[in-house]
């Protein structure tokens, strides 16, 4: 089978094995797998995939079931799911664990699926199961025309929260076509001055940053707020002033979810589908995909995304169809 490897610092499609399902495993004919900023640290050397996943690039992926395992019986060959992987998603195939999987709602394209489950995922973990999001809350999400920040908008207005958002201006109409109800241009605005100006401050902040924002994070924080930090695309080293932390009793959080045990991904999923489904079913949430590219073209596909010309999902797409 084709597959995307890292290999002298870039993507390189080679011919590798067909993966053989384990008996807790489903293999999936992959019709369409979504990019993930992790991939572009893979390709960098910067971010190893996790000991029992394979090297294959691709965190997500949408297909349908050609084998099953002796131990599955939730999925069936010929059904439609959409997964979550720590490696292997850039490729003609993949295994994947039953309870790492989620059915494709009948209205979604492989297109469509393949943009939902890292981004989702991480996003409802990052707002409601470390964030403990509640209705009423003001959330400020960091990177909001990213695939975690669209989706966290969306899950934010479910939940019935009053949504902010760090962008560059270009992709503002975005994060407004999605729930964002403040867009603050990062390049020309202090998030925090604008927040405490027109709301007095926020009760959670979702950051894809890091060091550079912690000083105006702890501004814009009201007392008793929460931050959880999901990535470090400006660095990770950073003095702090712990007094202000004590000051406004303020709960910091790290996350990730790619190193995360078997269980404790399977639980997310279940969790996750369970509440999320029928959002998905009637519009009420969507992926956002900015390009549908094909499979040879994964080399300008992660050009593009380091470059941070998207503003949602860019999906490779093996085979097309519903």
């Amino acid at each position: 089978m084709r597959a995307v490897i890292a290999q002298n610092s870039k993507p390189d499609i080679v011919e590798l094995p067909t993966p053989e399902p384990r008996p807790n495993e489903v293999l999936i004919r992959v019709k369409a797998t979504a990019l993930n900023r992790a991939d572009l640290l893979q390709v960098r050397g910067l971010y190893p995939p996790p000991p029992d996943a394979p090297s294959t690039l691709g965190l997500e992926f949408a297909g349908e079931v050609a084998a099953v395992g002796s131990e599955v019986s939730s999925y069936r060959v010929g059904d439609r799911v959409m997964a979550l992987v720590g490696g292997g998603g850039y490729a003609e195939y993949a295994a994947v664990a039953s309870a790492h999987c989620m059915p494709i709602p009948d209205e979604f394209s492989y297109e469509q699926a393949a943009a939902i489950p890292e981004a989702f995922l991480t996003a409802y973990s990052n707002l409601i199961e470390l964030g403990g999001l509640k209705a009423g809350d003001k959330v400020l999400i960091h990177a909001g025309a990213s695939s975690v920040g669209l989706a966290g908008i969306q899950i934010a207005r479910v939940i019935g929260a009053t949504v902010m958002v760090t962008a560059s201006a270009a992709k503002h109409d975005s994060c407004k076509q999605n729930g964002a109800q403040l867009t603050i241009d990062y390049k020309t605005e202090n998030f925090a001055d604008v927040i405490r100006a027109q709301y007095g401050g926020v009760d959670l902040i979702i950051d894809m940053v890091g060091a550079p924002y912690w000083d105006d994070n702890v501004r814009a924080l009201s007392n008793w707020g929460r931050i959880v930090f999901v990535g470090m695309q400006g660095g990770s080293v950073k003095e702090v002033n712990f007094s202000d932390i004590m000051r406004k009793r303020l709960k910091v959080t790290g996350s990730t979810l790619r190193s995360r045990t078997h269980a404790e991904k399977a639980a997310l999923i279940a969790d996750f589908w369970t509440w999320a489904e029928a959002y998905f079913i009637s519009g009420v949430l969507k992926p956002v995909i900015w390009r549908v590219m094909p499979f040879e073209q994964v080399e300008e596909a992660l050009h593009l995304m380091s470059e941070n010309a998207n503003a949602g999902k860019i999906v490779l797409q093996l085979e097309s169809g519903k």
